[in-house]
């Protein structure tokens, strides 16, 4: 039978979770557009996408936050040349770090003391994890929040959805390859069955330029963007390009829409921010105001 002090410490959890979630809440009501980008599988370089997104939107001036929500395997740091700082408390809160373009980064790999040190979590703490966290970092006024979520559809995606109810909208990265295609039919699902608004696709390494004759090669499938919108139906915003420096820019910790601004990955990120800025601000549109 469940003692009373068990039901008493029972409540209190409860009570606590509450709290968290309605801190998260007023924290993430400065925040004008909140977007997740999420994979079917891992590899198809989703955090890549997520931090050129969130420069290529800042570039055009926007403010702009990235949440890593991938506990277990951080990369925004690394790729926003982040890695090995720290964030800080204060009164307000804990405050994420600025990377370039202004960027607002916050991410367990700035919590860690080294680069070996590893979180591991099972389910019930990383769900702890994430709540607290989201009530507490001070974001401040921004016109975006990307959310880079980890592969799959486990319990971060799960959490970050039931916690941020008021997501805008979902990106969801893939490659032109079949297998990829398979799996990523499971991001969409997750999307549709959680009512999260899917925006649409990143095809990445959808095909790579010759330097020297300029032709395009298909390095991962010859299934072209049309074949995919027709395959998913859903709609890919944007291409991005093979392209041997993008390796380069993220080792460097800068991205390749700073590091290479004339090449056709930056640009192909440009186009991106375009669309998601595009579709967002129809979605406002629609939307009732306040007193109507």
């Amino acid at each position: 039978m469940t003692t009373e002090k068990e039901r008493a410490l029972k409540l209190e959890m409860l009570r606590k979770m509450r709290e968290q979630e309605e801190l998260a809440r007023r924290r993430l009501s400065s925040v004008k557009h909140k977007v997740a980008i999420l994979s079917g599988k891992g590899g198809v370089g989703k955090s890549f996408v997520t931090a050129n997104l969130a420069v290529a939107l800042a570039v055009k001036g926007r403010s702009v936050g990235v949440l890593d929500a991938d506990i277990h395997g951080p990369s925004i740091p690394k790729i926003l040349g982040l890695h090995g700082q720290a964030m800080y408390a204060g009164p307000a809160g804990l405050f994420p770090l600025e990377g370039p373009a202004g960027v607002r980064v916050v991410s367990a790999d700035l919590m860690l003391p080294d680069d070996d040190s590893a979180l591991i979590w099972r389910g019930p703490i990383k769900t702890s994890f994430l709540r607290e966290l989201l009530s507490m970092v001070a974001w401040g006024e921004l016109d975006y929040l990307l959310v880079d979520l980890p592969p799959g559809t486990g319990d971060e995606p799960l959490t970050v959805a039931q916690l941020i109810k008021e997501l805008n909208g979902a990106l969801v990265v893939t490659t032109p390859s079949e297998l990829t295609q398979l799996v990523v039919r499971k991001a969409i699902t997750f999307c549709k069955q959680l009512k999260i608004p899917l925006l649409g696709l990143v095809v990445n390494m959808s095909y790579f330029t010759c330097p020297v004759c300029g032709t395009r090669h298909r390095l991962f499938g010859n299934t072209s963007s049309q074949d995919i919108e027709k395959q998913l139906g859903v709609r890919v915003l944007a291409e991005i390009p093979v392209d041997p420096r993008v390796a380069e820019s993220a080792d460097s910790g800068v991205p390749v829409v700073l590091a290479y601004q004339e090449s056709e990955a930056a640009k192909s990120f440009l186009k991106l921010a375009e669309e998601v800025e595009g579709i967002l601000n129809s979605q406002s549109a629609r939307e009732p105001r306040e007193g109507s």
